[in-house]
């Protein structure tokens, strides 16, 4: 039975680059592939073009990328550096974890140095939990439940165990051509995104005897029923 992955990151790109070589393995093996980002990411805008405009350009990105994975893309409408961390937030993000009803949920750990990451930690968190609860009419839907595991993200290292490695090796031809699509991934003057991100796939591919691989955290207590290589 072929199986379904929610990629939620605070922006477009987040869960592309730290989840995405999974993904795109997964994709290959017939799973359905959903990334949902909570903003666009819009304020990282190129010289020359406007915020707004560049907010266009990334939702046109994510789609870009999730179409390569035979998926789906979904932008909310937040903006970029002011992601409420509120009860609408974590509703919307539930309704779409029992519309989607993945098997698995990717997004970011809890530390880090961009405030949109650690909200959409929260948010993903309390929304994962709220997905599987009966809430009566404040969350449509059927409700359902699904793991949270927490992807390696250069920005949110602080206390990033790399505890879950999952081989990724099939999907790493498709992953580095389906992220080329995104302007700051191969354009950003201030990070090589590309060159840190499918680098880092050897090196933890190296580590679990693979070609490639993505790492995971989990929180302390979902470490007693850890999946070692795969899911």
């Amino acid at each position: 039975m072929n199986k379904t992955f929610l990629a939620i990151g605070g922006h477009v790109g987040d869960m592309e680059l730290t989840a995405g070589c999974v993904l795109a393995a997964q994709s290959l093996k017939g799973d359905k592939i959903v990334t949902l980002a909570l903003t666009a990411g819009e304020r990282g805008n190129p010289k020359g073009m406007s915020v707004a405009d560049y907010r266009i350009q990334k939702v046109r990105e994510a789609e870009a990328f999730a179409a390569m994975l035979h998926g789906e893309a979904i932008v909310l409408d937040y903006q970029d550096g002011e992601l409420p961390d509120n009860e609408e937030a974590r509703v919307k993000v539930a309704t779409l974890i029992r519309k989607y009803r993945p098997n698995v949920i990717f997004t970011h750990w809890k530390n880090s140095m961009h405030k949109d990451h650690c909200a959409t930690n929260r948010i993903v968190i309390d929304a994962a939990f709220w997905a599987a609860l009966e809430m009566g009419d404040k969350i449509p839907g059927t409700p359902h439940w699904a793991p949270v595991y927490f992807a390696e993200n250069w920005e949110d290292r602080e206390g990033f165990d790399p505890y879950v490695f999952v081989n990724c090796s099939d999907g790493f031809e498709l992953w580095k051509e389906a992220i080329s699509k995104h302007w700051f991934i191969m354009n950003s003057p201030s990070f090589r995104y590309f060159d840190y991100y499918t680098h880092l796939t050897f090196v933890r591919g190296a580590l679990s005897k693979n070609a490639h691989a993505q790492c995971f955290n989990l929180e302390g207590y979902q470490k007693f029923t850890k999946m070692m290589d795969g899911f």
